[in-house]
């Protein structure tokens, strides 16, 4: 684990803006099952979070049309959250960042972190705009 404040920073960057951030199994559960979308952003220390992910995540939920929920768990921090999370995300292998879109339930969309190193927030921003133009 981090010491927290060295990640409260980066985790006010997403709960500033909307996100709710998820502490245990049971808080992801409750956000992603059932009906309605939630996209779900695993935030980590690393730069590409910093300089991409987090900000297209504030970029498209800024959007007009945007998932119902807006949740998040921190990799190298709540390790029960980000693992039940992850369970969620299969048949994708667990990476951080990462972003991931569900309808009713159901993933419908990712983000990889494959998908974000090296790639300007909002070519990202705009990947998730058009998830959830699709979906939501």
């Amino acid at each position: 684990m981090y010491p927290e404040y060295l990640v409260e920073p980066m985790r006010k960057e997403l709960t500033n803006v909307g996100f709710q951030e998820l502490k245990n199994a049971a808080e992801v559960d409750q956000a992603i099952k059932g009906e309605g979308t939630v996209l779900v952003v695993v935030n980590s220390v690393c730069g590409c979070a910093a300089a991409n992910a987090r900000p297209a995540a504030r970029a498209a939920a800024a959007h007009e049309k945007h998932p119902d929920k807006l949740v998040t768990v921190f990799a190298g921090m709540e390790k029960e959250a980000v693992d039940q999370a992850r369970n969620y995300m299969m048949p994708f292998p667990p990476s951080s960042p990462a972003m991931a879109l569900f309808k009713d339930g159901k993933l419908v969309h990712m983000i990889e972190r494959h998908q974000i190193e090296g790639r300007p927030a909002q070519m990202i921003a705009d990947n998730l705009i058009g998830a959830f133009e699709q979906y939501c």
